[in-house]
Formats: structure tokens, sequence, C-alpha cells
């Protein structure tokens, strides 16, 4: 197969990969009582000896770090990862899988705004379109969810909007950051930064003991989401805009929320209703058009 052959099967395999994180955390809830801060504690110490390894064998790449550098990375390893990982986990107590990753999909559009507020990058009139069609279709998905629980629906879509904010910030704040020192080397190296403040997080509001006393289902579900669907997707992904470029990538990124809505109704028996199929098709259409740069 072609170079960029590859670069296509490394972004739909990455893309599905990340699919199944809202599935796997959703069923760990299911299966029991454990807490977001637990979660999210096993996910990062689960993965953490890849990311160091990585992050050892790229330890003499250039250009050599400066103390600038390693307090933006731990600072954005902060928002990106522990921050907005948090949130997600807050929030898909409450809401379901495929409307999640719906909603942290919206990123794009955030970071849009954001570079509007804080950088005076003025929208274009498609870019306008793109935000009013992609929220448009989030009322539409939030409006259909609306039943007995509709506080806590509400507030679990506000965490993982949050979290798609968050994620948002560290896009608009690290560009820079990430084209100085390399993208992997990056990633690699505010991956093992945002493990912190999720070890302490859980030693700080969790009992240790009680907490790690999981059944096996749960540790199995937290070593997939470490390794397959943490781990893996982040490099076949970086190796994939290397090849076939942002356009594309984002093409095939858009394949994220549909895999993971039918992952969820087949999996979690979560509905996935017409009005729903609609509004997510308006989110990911505004996504693109964000997305998507002009040939």
């Amino acid at each position: 197969m072609s170079y960029r052959t590859w670069g296509l099967l490394f972004a739909l395999a990455g893309t599905l990969a990340f699919s199944f994180r809202p599935i796997l955390i959703k069923l760990s809830y299911a299966a029991h009582p454990v807490s977001p801060a637990t979660l999210l504690f096993l996910r990062m110490t689960l993965s953490l000896p890849f990311f160091v390894a990585v992050g050892w064998w790229l330890r003499h790449q250039e250009p050599r770090l400066t103390g600038r550098d390693w307090a933006a990375i731990g600072g954005l390893g902060f928002i990106g990862y522990y921050l907005a990982s948090y949130l997600d986990f807050l929030g898909l107590q409450y809401v379901g899988a495929g409307v999640g990753r719906l909603i942290m999909f919206l990123y794009p559009t955030l970071v849009l705004l954001l570079s509007f507020l804080f950088l005076q990058k003025h929208p274009s009139v498609r870019q306008i379109v793109a935000l009013v069609v992609s929220y448009a279709g989030i009322a539409l998905v939030v409006s259909n969810q609306m039943g007995g629980e509709t506080r806590s629906f509400v507030l679990g879509a506000l965490y993982i909007f949050g979290g798609a904010l968050a994620y948002a910030i560290y896009l608009v704040a690290g560009s820079e950051v990430v084209k100085r020192v390399g993208s992997m080397r990056f990633t690699a190296y505010s991956m093992v930064a945002s493990t912190l403040p999720a070890v302490a997080q859980f030693f700080i509001t969790e009992a240790p003991g009680q907490a790690l006393a999981l059944p096996a289902a749960v540790w199995v579900y937290m070593l997939l989401l470490a390794t397959f669907i943490t781990v893996l997707p982040v490099f076949l992904q970086a190796e994939a805009l290397k090849r076939i470029g942002a356009n594309e990538f984002a093409l095939i990124g858009a394949a994220g929320p549909v895999s993971a809505a039918i992952l969820s109704a087949l999996t979690l028996d979560e509905p996935f209703t017409a009005v729903q199929a609609l509004g997510a098709a308006l989110v990911i259409a505004g996504v693109l058009l964000i997305s998507l740069k002009r040939s």
C-alpha cells in the first residue's frame, strides 16, 4: 500500500479507537460505583509508562527545551489532558456516550471563537454559518434528550462542554509551543505532566485502598482505555496528520461522533432517534465547514 493509503488507515483507526473512550467509561460506571477521579487516575497511570518511554526516546531531539517551554508544556498538559478529561469523565455520569462524543466534537468551533476573542482573528461568513449550523444541531440533540432527568442531563452536558472548551484553550494556546517542540515530544511530555494532578487528586479525594478494590471488569476496561484508546490512537493520528494533512484528517475525524453513536446504541442500548441523527449531521457539517481549508 502507498504512503498516503497508510495515512488514511491510520487516521481511520485512530478515530474509531477514540470513539470507544466514552463507551468504556460508561461500561465502567455500570460495572461498579466508581468515581471519575479514580477512573482518571487509572487511565493516566496505566498509560504513563508508554509516554515516559517515548519522551525518553526523544530526549535528545532539537531544539533543546527552555524553562519557559517546560512551564508551557506543564500548563497546557494540565488544561488539555487533565482538566478536559476530568470534565468529560464527570459529564459521562449523566450523559450518554453518543451525545457526549458529539458535544466534545464542538471543540473546533470553540477554537474559532477563542481565536476571535483573544487573537483578533475575525471569522469569515462561511465560519459564522458553520457556527450557527453546529449549535443548531446541538440544540436539536439536547432538546430530544430532555426528560425526567433534565437537570442531571444539562449538568452532564455542561461538564462535557467545559471539557471541549478546555481542549480548545489548549489548542489555541499551544499551537506555537507544538511547532517549536514537535508534536510527538509535546504529546509525550504533556501527558506525563497531566498525570501529576490526576494522581494528586486521587490521593486527596479518595481512600486508595477502597477506591482500587474494583471488579476485574473495570480493570480490563481501564487497561483498554489506557493503551488501545489513549496511547495507540495518539500516535496513529500524529502519523496520519503527517501523511495526509489536516484537510483529509478532518474529513475522517467526522466519523468519530457517528461511530460513537452507533457503538453506544449497540453496546449500551442508548437511543439513536431520527431527530438525534439530524442534529448530529448538522454538528458534523458545521465542524467540517470550519475544519476544512479551501483549496
